[in-house]
């Protein structure tokens, strides 16, 4: 099965809650537009190499559709797609007027030069130049994309269509027209979903245990915030795996550790005072497993499987990642009365922010982060309790929750356009 199936089962077994026309779910159950493009880059040594780019809009009935651009080996268009329509959903989810997009290339960027790199990003816009735009498709960062990335590649659009746009896309420097707050407005999102279930479950937050899978970006400034707060982050992890504590771990201090040892390694710090403590080396396989009462997937795709859900001893899992949890092993969590915060629920601060950026761009006007935190956590805390609310009125899992908020607001706009006036004419 496809990782595409896997999000279709998703939004399918939405539907037996709502009212919809067979043409609504055939549109919604494939994409819309494709692009694939063959990108040739000159390395530094003169040799020529040819990569291979995607972008995918799976749906653009709300809005313009949105979306990140990953750097990686194992990108593929199954992939693509399936990110691309999960952006739809999550979009619509939190009431944000865009749609679903994505994009990527096979490349293992950390094999790339600065100035390889460069040319890399200035050709994939080159090759998808006419698929996006302010108005019609909105890239952003993802996996090994970062906001020097997006800066040039805002770059290169504004060159070739020989006007300044910045608009065309979110996540670049500030200084070159990004969104103050963006870069920890994944993890912020999650942070305040996080604690609205907390509150509406009568949770204790002191002391309450918390692994993280995928010490990056946005799982660094998770297990940040709710340290802060007085959970006690017990394992951490990354690509070459983690690391676990009872006692509980520094995430901040971790994260200078590796940054200066290229390695984590298990630090707490009490006031000025930090030490390391003895600790466990883990597997990202591992941590999934482990002892603790909220489990936060942020890396990758697929790693609650039905070989897995029934040793997962979490009661809460927080979904950061993009799709890290199969159908099957929802079913299996869902039996087992662990709740799951879905990931178009839980991971949208980002697309929220950069729908933020976007807004500003396009105004000339910009705000400071405190501004950007206040209007981003209504919209997180309302959309929550609309999910959470449909999920207690119609005696249903969480995720099928947010599907069925989402699924509604996407149907009624294709009805109301009507399906003729929807197709290019």
């Amino acid at each position: 099965m496809t990782l595409f199936d896997n999000a279709l089962k998703q939004f399918h077994k939405s539907l037996k809650f709502l009212e919809f026309s067979d043409d609504a779910v055939k549109i919604m159950s494939q994409p819309k537009e494709i692009i694939q493009a063959s990108i040739p880059i000159r390395k530094d040594d003169g040799s020529l190499e040819v990569f291979t780019g995607f972008r995918v809009h799976h749906n653009d009935v709300l809005g313009p559709t949105k979306g990140g651009i990953r750097f990686h080996p194992d990108v593929s268009l199954d992939e693509v797609q399936s990110l691309a329509f999960w952006m739809t959903f999550k979009c619509a989810c939190v009431g944000i007027p865009f749609g679903g997009g994505k994009g990527g290339v096979i490349v293992d960027p950390k094999k790339l030069s600065r100035q390889e790199l460069e040319r890399l990003s200035r050709g994939y816009v080159r090759a998808v130049y006419d698929f996006i735009g302010p108005d019609q498709d909105i890239p952003a960062p993802d996996i090994y994309t970062n906001e020097m990335i997006m800066g040039w590649m805002a770059d290169e659009y504004s060159k070739m269509s020989r006007k300044l746009t910045p608009a065309v896309i979110t996540g670049k420097p500030v200084m070159l027209g990004g969104s103050k707050g963006r870069d920890v407005a994944t993890a912020k999102g999650a942070y305040y979903v996080i604690k609205e279930y907390v509150k509406k479950a009568k949770l204790k937050e002191k002391g309450m245990r918390v692994a993280v899978q995928g010490f990056g970006n946005a799982g660094y400034h998770i297990a940040r915030f709710l340290h802060d707060d007085g959970y006690k982050i017990v394992a951490l992890s990354d690509s070459k795996g983690g690391i676990y504590s009872k006692k509980g771990l520094d995430p901040v201090a971790v994260m200078e550790g590796k940054q200066g040892k290229g390695e984590m390694e298990g630090v707490y710090c009490q006031d000025s005072v930090c030490k390391v403590i003895p600790h466990d080396k883990i597997t990202n396989e591992e941590l999934l497993e482990l002892e603790c009462d909220l489990l936060i997937p942020s890396a990758i795709e697929n790693q609650l499987t039905k070989n897995n859900a029934a040793t997962i001893k979490a009661k809460l899992v927080c979904e950061i990642a993009n799709g890290p949890t199969t159908p099957e092993a929802d079913d299996i969590l869902h039996d087992r009365k662990i709740t799951v915060i879905p990931d178009i629920l839980a991971n949208a601060g980002g697309v929220t922010v950069s729908y933020f950026e976007w807004v500003q761009n396009r105004a000339g006007y910009y705000w400071t982060e405190e501004e950007v935190f206040d209007k981003l956590k209504p919209i997180m805390v309302k959309a929550f309790a609309e999910v959470y609310d449909t999920m207690k009125d119609l005696k249903i899992d969480m995720r099928t929750a947010a599907y069925v908020v989402a699924s509604k607001r996407i149907i009624e706009a294709i009805e109301t356009k009507g399906t003729k006036a929807y197709f290019r004419q």
